[in-house]
């Protein structure tokens, strides 16, 4: 099926099916903010950083499955490889069974790992398929669409996760802290442990069900060597022979990296952060839910606002500039309003995928599906910043104040670059 007729049969079909996929993108992605203060807590770990190895497990498969993913979907297609993804997240929502049973923490960063890897395969397929059954101009109001599915789900999960693993976790955490006989200790830290099962099986039998849902759904395939037909002279890969002579993908890809390296601190890292100013955890547990209160916000805008009123690039700038004056004032101010402004950074980074991903896809062609994992690969982001957060926080010369500044000024500086000029295909 050529991609002209794609774009003019069952539209609103496969907005809702991809809707559908980017809500279970959100909402297994964000638990990972709950997950983080929930294992330190029940594997009995030491530092920050040991915890921050949630983000860094489940987010490093990316940049080691995107590029094999690509390869996977030209075998099977786009339809295929989403409820193929689908059915590996399954496989690692079940490993959370034997690690809860066992305690075991590295088991715990396996299933995360395994849940990476199938959201992976989703993504670089439902990515450029979102960003490419419609006009490229209105693509990221396309994606904010998504992201609103993703970021209901991402406020969600949270919420529903920590009442169920984390109920009353200060009171626990303080008879776990006081328990002089390790008899009692370990007990309930296995209690603990064990709430995780349940959601986690519920989740394997959903993620099942859309798979197979998916699988045979009347979800269209596109064929982006027709389009490449089709475009003729236009586009940008009529002669090139690689990858690597698109240097606006190339630069997309950094740029999609300390996104979602600013992404991952702001919506994970904040427990981590507010922890550090004194709040317990009781409270801290919905703090991931408030960061994506405000990406939702600006994703609202993102659909109101583009193209009509505003480009995507420039809806970028402007986000790229708010992130900045937010950073700022999180390391010069303290308590509540410093968390707000951590909550806040949801709002400057709502669009910066929306915008990014169609800017860096411009003109590829026959080269959409690798380009496309080059992206996805530059998820890692939120693997590598979080841990150089934890490293610089854990300095008694830096603090979690100065580190989320030197983690997060350089991310927006860099998109601000890249919304200003390093977007344009050359």
């Amino acid at each position: 099926m050529s991609i002209t007729t794609t774009r003019n049969s069952g539209y609103l079909y496969q907005i809702t099916i991809i809707g559908i996929l980017f809500f279970i993108f959100g909402f297994v992605t964000w638990l990972n903010g709950t997950l983080i203060p929930f294992l330190k807590l029940a594997c009995g770990l030491e530092y920050d950083w040991q915890a921050l190895l949630v983000t860094f497990a489940f987010y490093i498969s990316y940049f080691f499955l995107a590029i094999p993913s690509s390869q996977i979907l030209k075998r099977t297609g786009f339809k295929a490889g989403m409820a193929l993804g689908l059915l590996v997240m399954a496989v690692g929502c079940l490993v959370f069974i034997p690690a809860a049973n066992a305690r075991a923490f590295p088991l715990f960063l396996t299933g995360l790992f395994v849940q990476g890897m199938g959201l992976s395969l989703l993504q670089t397929a439902s990515n450029p398929y979102i960003s490419i059954i419609g006009p490229i101009e209105s693509a990221a109001q396309r994606i904010s669409i998504m992201g609103i599915c993703n970021k209901v789900a991402g406020i969600l999960s949270p919420l529903i996760l920590s009442t169920i693993v984390l109920k009353n976790a200060s009171a626990i955490e303080d008879q776990i802290l006081s328990a002089t006989d390790m008899a009692t200790k370990t007990a309930l830290l296995d209690e603990l442990a064990g709430r995780v099962v349940t959601p986690y099986i519920v989740m394997a039998l959903v993620l099942g069900a859309l798979a197979f849902m998916i699988r045979r759904s009347a979800l269209p395939e596109i064929d982006t060597a027709a389009e490449e037909q089709a475009e003729g002279d236009a586009s940008l890969s009529a002669g090139r022979t690689s990858i690597w002579q698109f240097p606006h993908l190339l630069l997309g890809a950094l740029a999609i990296f300390f996104y979602v390296g600013a992404e991952v601190m702001a919506g994970d890292g904040i427990t981590i952060y507010s922890r550090s100013l004194g709040f317990e955890l009781d409270q801290t547990k919905y703090f991931t839910s408030f960061t994506l209160g405000a990406m939702l916000v600006g994703y609202v805008l993102s659909i109101l606002l583009i193209p009509k009123y505003i480009s995507q690039q420039n809806f970028l700038r402007y986000s790229a500039i708010l992130g900045l004056v937010l950073t700022l004032l999180t390391f010069f101010t303290a308590g509540s309003t410093a968390v707000l402004c951590i909550a806040l950074l949801g709002l400057a980074n709502a669009v910066m995928w929306p915008a990014i991903f169609p800017l860096a896809i411009n003109g590829l062609g026959r080269f959409t599906q690798i380009g496309s994992a080059l992206l996805i690969m530059g998820i890692a982001g939120g693997a590598l910043l979080p841990q150089l957060y934890g490293y610089l926080a854990e300095q008694e010369s830096v603090g979690h104040q100065a580190a989320f500044l030197i983690t997060m000024l350089p991310c927006y500086l860099y998109i601000l670059y890249y919304s200003i000029g390093g977007y344009k295909p050359r």
